[in-house]
Protein backbone atom coordinates (compact mmCIF):
# COMPACT_ATOMS: atom_id res chain seq x y z
CA UNK A 1 0.00 0.00 0.00
CA UNK A 2 1.49 3.60 -1.03
CA UNK A 3 1.76 6.36 1.53
CA UNK A 4 -0.81 8.19 -0.08
CA UNK A 5 -3.31 4.99 -0.33
CA UNK A 6 -2.40 4.33 3.14
CA UNK A 7 -2.92 8.75 4.21
CA UNK A 8 -6.09 7.69 2.54
CA UNK A 9 -7.23 4.76 4.64
CA UNK A 10 -6.51 6.36 7.87
CA UNK A 11 -8.56 9.56 7.14
CA UNK A 12 -11.15 7.09 6.57
CA UNK A 13 -10.83 5.47 9.65
CA UNK A 14 -10.55 9.07 11.29
CA UNK A 15 -13.67 10.03 9.70
CA UNK A 16 -15.79 7.00 9.85
CA UNK A 17 -14.53 4.85 13.57
CA UNK A 18 -12.93 7.51 15.03
CA UNK A 19 -9.54 5.51 15.07
CA UNK A 20 -6.66 8.00 15.27
CA UNK A 21 -3.38 7.13 12.82
CA UNK A 22 -1.10 5.27 15.62
CA UNK A 23 -4.15 3.62 16.74
CA UNK A 24 -5.19 1.49 13.84
CA UNK A 25 -2.83 -1.20 13.94
CA UNK A 26 -3.78 -1.81 18.06
CA UNK A 27 -6.83 -1.81 17.28
CA UNK A 28 -6.95 -4.58 14.66
CA UNK A 29 -5.18 -6.48 16.45
CA UNK A 30 -7.44 -6.23 19.24
CA UNK A 31 -10.18 -7.06 17.45
CA UNK A 32 -8.64 -9.81 15.96
CA UNK A 33 -7.64 -11.02 19.36
CA UNK A 34 -11.12 -11.23 21.25
CA UNK A 35 -12.48 -12.44 17.84
CA UNK A 36 -10.09 -15.41 18.16
CA UNK A 37 -11.06 -15.75 22.08
CA UNK A 38 -15.18 -16.14 21.15
CA UNK A 39 -14.10 -18.24 18.18
CA UNK A 40 -12.98 -20.76 20.59
CA UNK A 41 -15.37 -20.64 22.79
CA UNK A 42 -17.82 -21.13 20.34
CA UNK A 43 -16.88 -24.10 19.18
CA UNK A 44 -16.85 -25.48 22.97
CA UNK A 45 -20.17 -24.32 23.36
CA UNK A 46 -21.91 -26.78 21.09
CA UNK A 47 -19.78 -29.72 22.50
CA UNK A 48 -20.94 -28.63 26.26
CA UNK A 49 -24.92 -28.09 25.28
CA UNK A 50 -25.22 -31.15 23.61
CA UNK A 51 -23.32 -33.31 26.71
CA UNK A 52 -26.58 -31.63 28.76
CA UNK A 53 -29.33 -33.09 26.89
CA UNK A 54 -28.24 -36.35 28.77
CA UNK A 55 -28.67 -35.33 32.37
CA UNK A 56 -31.82 -34.21 34.33
CA UNK A 57 -32.76 -30.61 35.25
CA UNK A 58 -31.59 -31.66 38.63
CA UNK A 59 -28.08 -32.57 37.44
CA UNK A 60 -27.66 -29.56 35.38
CA UNK A 61 -28.55 -26.87 38.25
CA UNK A 62 -26.67 -28.98 40.59
CA UNK A 63 -23.60 -28.39 37.68
CA UNK A 64 -24.35 -24.43 38.47
CA UNK A 65 -24.02 -24.47 41.88
CA UNK A 66 -20.66 -25.75 41.14
CA UNK A 67 -19.93 -23.92 38.89
CA UNK A 68 -20.64 -20.99 41.12
CA UNK A 69 -17.73 -22.42 43.90
CA UNK A 70 -15.47 -23.73 41.65
CA UNK A 71 -15.44 -20.05 39.91
CA UNK A 72 -14.77 -18.82 43.68
CA UNK A 73 -11.64 -20.81 43.96
CA UNK A 74 -10.21 -20.80 40.29
CA UNK A 75 -10.12 -16.92 40.78
CA UNK A 76 -8.18 -17.61 44.05
CA UNK A 77 -5.75 -19.24 42.29
CA UNK A 78 -5.41 -17.18 39.39
CA UNK A 79 -4.90 -13.79 41.92
CA UNK A 80 -1.80 -16.26 43.55
CA UNK A 81 0.05 -16.11 40.13
CA UNK A 82 -0.98 -12.51 39.26
CA UNK A 83 0.97 -12.01 43.06
CA UNK A 84 3.93 -13.47 41.84
CA UNK A 85 4.09 -13.02 37.55
CA UNK A 86 4.14 -9.79 35.70
CA UNK A 87 1.63 -8.71 33.37
CA UNK A 88 3.53 -9.51 30.43
CA UNK A 89 3.74 -13.00 30.97
CA UNK A 90 0.26 -13.46 32.69
CA UNK A 91 -1.82 -12.57 29.76
CA UNK A 92 -0.26 -14.93 27.08
CA UNK A 93 0.27 -17.49 30.74
CA UNK A 94 -3.29 -17.89 31.05
CA UNK A 95 -4.52 -18.95 27.47
CA UNK A 96 -1.99 -21.26 27.41
CA UNK A 97 -3.27 -22.95 30.08
CA UNK A 98 -6.56 -23.29 28.71
CA UNK A 99 -5.27 -24.58 25.99
CA UNK A 100 -3.40 -27.20 27.60
CA UNK A 101 -6.59 -28.13 29.33
CA UNK A 102 -8.62 -28.95 26.76
CA UNK A 103 -5.89 -31.22 25.55
CA UNK A 104 -6.10 -32.51 29.02
CA UNK A 105 -9.84 -33.38 28.69
CA UNK A 106 -9.39 -34.93 24.92
CA UNK A 107 -6.59 -37.41 26.78
CA UNK A 108 -9.22 -38.17 29.74
CA UNK A 109 -12.46 -38.66 27.45
CA UNK A 110 -10.14 -41.47 25.67
CA UNK A 111 -8.50 -43.28 28.52
CA UNK A 112 -11.31 -42.54 31.75
CA UNK A 113 -14.31 -45.30 31.39
CA UNK A 114 -16.79 -43.00 33.43
CA UNK A 115 -17.07 -40.30 30.48
CA UNK A 116 -19.69 -39.44 32.28
CA UNK A 117 -18.12 -37.52 34.84
CA UNK A 118 -15.65 -36.28 32.06
CA UNK A 119 -18.58 -34.85 30.66
CA UNK A 120 -19.86 -32.96 34.02
CA UNK A 121 -16.29 -31.42 34.57
CA UNK A 122 -16.09 -30.41 31.22
CA UNK A 123 -19.26 -28.41 31.37
CA UNK A 124 -17.90 -26.95 34.62
CA UNK A 125 -14.97 -26.02 32.82
CA UNK A 126 -16.08 -24.44 29.95
CA UNK A 127 -18.27 -22.39 31.70
CA UNK A 128 -15.55 -21.07 33.24
CA UNK A 129 -13.85 -20.76 29.82
CA UNK A 130 -16.92 -18.57 29.21
CA UNK A 131 -16.07 -15.78 31.65
CA UNK A 132 -12.50 -15.95 32.63
CA UNK A 133 -10.51 -15.66 29.33
CA UNK A 134 -12.83 -12.45 28.46
CA UNK A 135 -12.12 -10.94 31.31
CA UNK A 136 -8.62 -11.26 31.45
CA UNK A 137 -8.71 -9.90 27.46
CA UNK A 138 -10.45 -7.15 28.57
CA UNK A 139 -8.10 -6.58 31.68
CA UNK A 140 -5.80 -6.56 29.27
CA UNK A 141 -7.23 -3.57 27.12
CA UNK A 142 -7.71 -1.75 30.11
CA UNK A 143 -4.21 -1.42 30.24
CA UNK A 144 -3.45 -0.85 26.94
CA UNK A 145 -5.51 2.18 26.14
CA UNK A 146 -5.94 5.33 27.75
CA UNK A 147 -9.61 6.42 29.24
CA UNK A 148 -9.84 8.73 26.08
CA UNK A 149 -8.92 5.86 23.67
CA UNK A 150 -11.52 3.48 25.41
CA UNK A 151 -14.02 5.34 24.36
CA UNK A 152 -13.43 5.55 21.10
CA UNK A 153 -12.14 2.11 20.67
CA UNK A 154 -13.93 -0.36 22.56
CA UNK A 155 -17.10 -0.09 20.82
CA UNK A 156 -15.35 -1.51 17.71
CA UNK A 157 -13.16 -3.62 19.09
CA UNK A 158 -16.11 -5.29 20.79
CA UNK A 159 -17.38 -6.40 17.70
CA UNK A 160 -14.74 -8.76 16.99
CA UNK A 161 -16.39 -10.97 19.84
CA UNK A 162 -19.59 -11.34 17.68
CA UNK A 163 -17.52 -12.26 14.73
CA UNK A 164 -16.02 -15.11 16.32
CA UNK A 165 -19.66 -15.61 17.97
CA UNK A 166 -20.29 -16.43 14.20
CA UNK A 167 -16.85 -18.16 13.07
CA UNK A 168 -16.25 -20.01 16.00
CA UNK A 169 -19.59 -22.50 15.36
CA UNK A 170 -18.97 -21.89 11.45
CA UNK A 171 -15.42 -24.01 11.64
CA UNK A 172 -16.71 -27.72 12.74
CA UNK A 173 -19.38 -27.34 10.03
CA UNK A 174 -16.23 -26.77 7.81
CA UNK A 175 -14.71 -29.69 8.85
CA UNK A 176 -17.58 -32.00 8.91
CA UNK A 177 -17.09 -35.35 10.24
CA UNK A 178 -14.20 -34.13 12.75
CA UNK A 179 -15.95 -35.72 16.24
CA UNK A 180 -17.42 -34.54 19.49
CA UNK A 181 -14.14 -34.77 21.39
CA UNK A 182 -11.78 -33.74 18.83
CA UNK A 183 -13.34 -30.32 18.87
CA UNK A 184 -11.47 -30.10 22.13
CA UNK A 185 -8.35 -30.00 20.43
CA UNK A 186 -9.26 -27.65 17.66
CA UNK A 187 -10.17 -25.04 20.15
CA UNK A 188 -7.25 -25.43 21.85
CA UNK A 189 -5.09 -24.77 18.23
CA UNK A 190 -7.47 -21.57 17.78
CA UNK A 191 -6.39 -20.76 21.36
CA UNK A 192 -2.57 -20.97 20.74
CA UNK A 193 -3.01 -18.11 17.84
CA UNK A 194 -3.89 -15.25 20.23
CA UNK A 195 -0.16 -15.19 21.48
CA UNK A 196 1.68 -13.30 19.09
CA UNK A 197 -0.67 -10.98 19.26
CA UNK A 198 -0.74 -10.40 22.60
CA UNK A 199 2.95 -10.24 21.97
CA UNK A 200 2.71 -7.47 18.43
CA UNK A 201 0.03 -5.87 21.00
CA UNK A 202 2.74 -5.46 24.37
CA UNK A 203 5.39 -4.01 21.42
CA UNK A 204 2.59 -1.53 19.98
CA UNK A 205 1.78 0.13 23.88
CA UNK A 206 5.18 0.60 24.00
CA UNK A 207 6.20 1.98 20.00
CA UNK A 208 2.98 3.65 18.87
CA UNK A 209 0.25 3.48 21.29
CA UNK A 210 2.63 5.25 23.91
CA UNK A 211 0.63 4.04 27.05
CA UNK A 212 3.24 2.55 28.83
CA UNK A 213 4.61 2.22 32.02
CA UNK A 214 7.27 -0.56 31.48
CA UNK A 215 8.42 -1.25 34.90
CA UNK A 216 5.12 -1.92 36.14
CA UNK A 217 4.55 -4.76 32.97
CA UNK A 218 7.96 -6.24 34.11
CA UNK A 219 6.76 -6.53 37.24
CA UNK A 220 4.24 -8.59 39.64
CA UNK A 221 1.46 -6.96 41.71
CA UNK A 222 2.13 -8.67 45.05
CA UNK A 223 -0.15 -9.68 47.57
CA UNK A 224 -2.09 -12.61 48.55
CA UNK A 225 -4.30 -14.51 46.41
CA UNK A 226 -7.67 -12.80 48.48
CA UNK A 227 -6.64 -9.51 47.95
CA UNK A 228 -8.68 -9.18 44.75
CA UNK A 229 -11.79 -9.62 47.19
CA UNK A 230 -10.38 -7.78 50.23
CA UNK A 231 -9.73 -5.11 46.80
CA UNK A 232 -13.31 -5.03 46.28
CA UNK A 233 -15.11 -5.10 49.84
CA UNK A 234 -12.92 -1.74 50.25
CA UNK A 235 -13.64 -0.08 46.82
CA UNK A 236 -16.91 1.70 46.30
CA UNK A 237 -16.36 1.97 42.68
CA UNK A 238 -15.56 -1.63 42.39
CA UNK A 239 -18.95 -2.13 44.49
CA UNK A 240 -20.44 -0.16 42.04
CA UNK A 241 -19.16 -2.30 38.99
CA UNK A 242 -20.00 -5.20 40.81
CA UNK A 243 -23.54 -4.17 41.83
CA UNK A 244 -23.74 -2.99 37.60
CA UNK A 245 -22.84 -6.80 36.70
CA UNK A 246 -25.00 -8.45 39.03
CA UNK A 247 -28.15 -6.60 38.17
CA UNK A 248 -27.70 -6.83 34.57
CA UNK A 249 -27.42 -10.88 34.90
CA UNK A 250 -30.99 -10.75 37.27
CA UNK A 251 -32.33 -8.81 33.65
CA UNK A 252 -30.83 -11.65 31.27
CA UNK A 253 -32.00 -14.19 33.63
CA UNK A 254 -36.12 -12.94 33.82
CA UNK A 255 -35.82 -12.44 29.96
CA UNK A 256 -34.34 -15.85 29.18
CA UNK A 257 -37.11 -17.54 31.56
CA UNK A 258 -39.90 -15.54 30.09
CA UNK A 259 -38.76 -17.36 26.89
CA UNK A 260 -38.67 -20.29 28.07
CA UNK A 261 -42.46 -20.36 29.22
CA UNK A 262 -43.78 -18.49 26.04
CA UNK A 263 -42.33 -21.28 23.51
CA UNK A 264 -43.55 -24.12 25.94
CA UNK A 265 -46.28 -24.85 23.19
CA UNK A 266 -44.09 -24.73 20.46
CA UNK A 267 -41.88 -27.82 19.25
CA UNK A 268 -38.08 -28.55 19.77
CA UNK A 269 -37.35 -27.23 16.17
CA UNK A 270 -39.16 -24.58 16.09
CA UNK A 271 -37.77 -23.10 18.94
CA UNK A 272 -33.98 -24.17 17.68
CA UNK A 273 -35.25 -22.13 14.65
CA UNK A 274 -36.09 -19.22 16.82
CA UNK A 275 -32.97 -19.36 18.87
CA UNK A 276 -31.06 -19.30 15.85
CA UNK A 277 -32.96 -16.36 14.07
CA UNK A 278 -31.86 -14.52 17.66
CA UNK A 279 -28.77 -14.97 17.38
CA UNK A 280 -28.38 -13.97 14.19
CA UNK A 281 -30.12 -10.90 14.42
CA UNK A 282 -28.46 -10.11 17.80
CA UNK A 283 -24.78 -10.59 16.15
CA UNK A 284 -25.78 -8.40 13.24
CA UNK A 285 -27.27 -5.61 15.18
CA UNK A 286 -24.18 -5.83 17.72
CA UNK A 287 -21.64 -5.35 14.75
CA UNK A 288 -23.75 -2.12 13.02
CA UNK A 289 -24.05 -0.59 16.27
CA UNK A 290 -20.16 -1.34 18.02
CA UNK A 291 -18.85 0.18 14.79
CA UNK A 292 -20.73 3.38 14.00
CA UNK A 293 -22.99 4.13 17.36
CA UNK A 294 -20.71 3.09 21.04
CA UNK A 295 -17.90 6.28 20.14
CA UNK A 296 -20.24 8.46 19.33
CA UNK A 297 -22.54 7.83 22.28
CA UNK A 298 -19.81 7.87 24.59
CA UNK A 299 -17.94 10.94 23.44
CA UNK A 300 -21.10 13.09 22.96
CA UNK A 301 -23.32 12.20 25.91
CA UNK A 302 -20.71 10.64 28.52
CA UNK A 303 -20.51 7.45 30.06
CA UNK A 304 -23.28 7.97 32.25
CA UNK A 305 -25.84 8.34 29.77
CA UNK A 306 -23.99 5.24 28.03
CA UNK A 307 -24.24 2.97 30.45
CA UNK A 308 -27.86 3.73 30.97
CA UNK A 309 -29.21 3.73 28.17
CA UNK A 310 -30.43 0.20 27.07
CA UNK A 311 -31.49 -1.23 31.03
CA UNK A 312 -33.65 2.25 29.99
CA UNK A 313 -34.94 0.80 26.99
CA UNK A 314 -35.01 -2.85 28.57
CA UNK A 315 -37.41 -0.86 31.28
CA UNK A 316 -39.81 0.34 28.75
CA UNK A 317 -39.67 -3.56 26.88
CA UNK A 318 -39.98 -5.00 30.12
CA UNK A 319 -43.37 -2.85 30.66
CA UNK A 320 -44.63 -3.71 27.47
CA UNK A 321 -44.50 -7.52 28.27
CA UNK A 322 -46.22 -6.96 31.23
CA UNK A 323 -48.88 -5.07 29.28
CA UNK A 324 -48.59 -7.98 26.37
CA UNK A 325 -47.00 -11.08 27.64
CA UNK A 326 -46.80 -12.33 24.01
CA UNK A 327 -43.36 -14.18 22.43
CA UNK A 328 -42.75 -11.47 19.58
CA UNK A 329 -42.34 -8.99 22.08
CA UNK A 330 -40.20 -10.67 24.11
CA UNK A 331 -38.54 -11.79 21.32
CA UNK A 332 -37.98 -8.07 20.21
CA UNK A 333 -36.38 -7.31 23.50
CA UNK A 334 -34.31 -10.18 24.30
CA UNK A 335 -32.23 -9.18 20.51
CA UNK A 336 -32.35 -5.85 22.06
CA UNK A 337 -31.15 -6.35 25.16
CA UNK A 338 -28.43 -8.73 23.89
CA UNK A 339 -27.07 -6.72 20.59
CA UNK A 340 -27.04 -3.91 23.00
CA UNK A 341 -25.43 -5.25 25.97
CA UNK A 342 -22.56 -6.56 23.05
CA UNK A 343 -22.09 -3.28 21.57
CA UNK A 344 -22.82 -0.80 23.86
CA UNK A 345 -23.11 -1.74 27.98
CA UNK A 346 -20.35 -3.97 27.64
CA UNK A 347 -17.94 -1.92 26.17
CA UNK A 348 -19.53 1.03 28.01
CA UNK A 349 -18.87 -0.97 31.43
CA UNK A 350 -15.30 -2.08 30.67
CA UNK A 351 -14.17 1.68 29.76
CA UNK A 352 -14.82 1.50 34.24
CA UNK A 353 -11.52 0.05 34.59
CA UNK A 354 -9.28 2.40 32.98
CA UNK A 355 -10.30 4.92 36.34
CA UNK A 356 -8.95 2.00 38.46
CA UNK A 357 -4.95 1.11 38.81
CA UNK A 358 -3.61 -2.11 37.60
CA UNK A 359 -4.45 -4.47 40.63
CA UNK A 360 -7.92 -3.64 40.12
CA UNK A 361 -7.77 -4.46 36.40
CA UNK A 362 -6.01 -7.64 36.68
CA UNK A 363 -7.20 -8.83 40.25
CA UNK A 364 -10.63 -7.92 41.46
CA UNK A 365 -12.13 -7.39 37.25
CA UNK A 366 -11.90 -11.25 36.92
CA UNK A 367 -13.88 -12.04 40.55
CA UNK A 368 -16.39 -9.40 39.51
CA UNK A 369 -16.82 -10.85 35.46
CA UNK A 370 -16.80 -14.60 36.91
CA UNK A 371 -17.93 -14.73 40.65
CA UNK A 372 -20.17 -11.91 40.78
CA UNK A 373 -21.92 -12.62 37.50
CA UNK A 374 -22.27 -16.97 38.13
CA UNK A 375 -23.86 -15.73 41.98
CA UNK A 376 -25.79 -13.49 39.94
CA UNK A 377 -27.23 -16.25 37.69
CA UNK A 378 -27.46 -18.09 40.97
CA UNK A 379 -29.69 -15.88 42.45
CA UNK A 380 -32.05 -14.73 39.89
CA UNK A 381 -32.47 -18.02 38.41
CA UNK A 382 -33.62 -19.29 42.31
CA UNK A 383 -35.44 -15.65 42.41
CA UNK A 384 -37.30 -16.04 39.55
CA UNK A 385 -38.60 -19.84 40.84
CA UNK A 386 -39.92 -18.57 43.46
CA UNK A 387 -41.73 -15.64 42.36
CA UNK A 388 -43.42 -18.11 39.72
CA UNK A 389 -43.53 -21.49 41.41
CA UNK A 390 -43.25 -20.23 44.66
CA UNK A 391 -45.94 -17.45 44.97
CA UNK A 392 -47.76 -18.26 41.77
CA UNK A 393 -46.66 -14.96 40.00
CA UNK A 394 -47.70 -14.47 36.32
CA UNK A 395 -45.22 -12.90 33.27
CA UNK A 396 -47.04 -9.83 33.60
CA UNK A 397 -45.95 -9.50 37.31
CA UNK A 398 -42.79 -10.87 36.54
CA UNK A 399 -41.82 -8.45 33.92
CA UNK A 400 -42.95 -6.03 36.14
CA UNK A 401 -40.33 -7.03 38.88
CA UNK A 402 -37.78 -7.02 36.38
CA UNK A 403 -38.83 -3.25 35.39
CA UNK A 404 -38.17 -2.70 39.05
CA UNK A 405 -34.57 -4.51 38.88
CA UNK A 406 -33.72 -2.65 35.36
CA UNK A 407 -34.51 0.64 36.32
CA UNK A 408 -32.26 0.37 39.35
CA UNK A 409 -29.49 -0.93 36.92
CA UNK A 410 -29.43 2.11 34.57
CA UNK A 411 -29.61 4.43 38.08
CA UNK A 412 -26.11 2.39 38.79
CA UNK A 413 -24.70 3.10 35.10
CA UNK A 414 -25.64 6.84 35.86
CA UNK A 415 -23.77 6.94 39.04
CA UNK A 416 -20.80 4.85 37.44
CA UNK A 417 -20.30 6.94 34.39
CA UNK A 418 -20.96 10.52 36.25
CA UNK A 419 -17.73 9.19 38.33
CA UNK A 420 -15.64 8.02 35.01
CA UNK A 421 -16.94 11.33 33.35
CA UNK A 422 -15.70 13.66 36.08
CA UNK A 423 -12.09 11.84 36.88
CA UNK A 424 -11.55 12.26 32.72
CA UNK A 425 -12.25 15.53 33.03
CA UNK A 426 -10.47 16.22 36.07
CA UNK A 427 -7.16 14.26 34.42
CA UNK A 428 -7.45 16.41 31.05
CA UNK A 429 -7.70 19.92 32.95
CA UNK A 430 -4.89 18.71 34.65
CA UNK A 431 -2.70 17.60 31.14
CA UNK A 432 -3.82 21.41 30.24
CA UNK A 433 -3.11 23.27 33.51
CA UNK A 434 -6.49 24.68 33.62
Amino acid sequence: MSSSSGGKFAKFLRLTLKIEPNEIKATFASFALVLILMAAYYILRPVRDAMASDWTDVEVSLLWTINFFFSFAVIAIYGFFVSRFSINKLVPGVYVFFALSFVIFYVFSKQISDIQLVDKAFYIWVSVFSLFPISVFWSFMADLYTKEQSRRLFGIITTGASVGAIAGPTIPLLVSGIGTYNLMLLACMVLVCTLPIIIYLQKVKITQLNNINQSADMQSLGGSSLASYKLLLSNPFLLGIALFLFLYTGIGSFVYLELKNLMAEYSREQRTEIWALMDLATNTLTILAGFFITSRLTTRFGLGLTLALIPIIITGGLLSVAMAPLLLVTVVLQIFRRSGNYAITRPAREMLFTHVDKEARFKTKPVIDVVVYRGGDLFWGWGFAGLTQGIGLGMSGVAVVGAVICAMWAAVGLVLGKVFDQNRKADADSRTGS
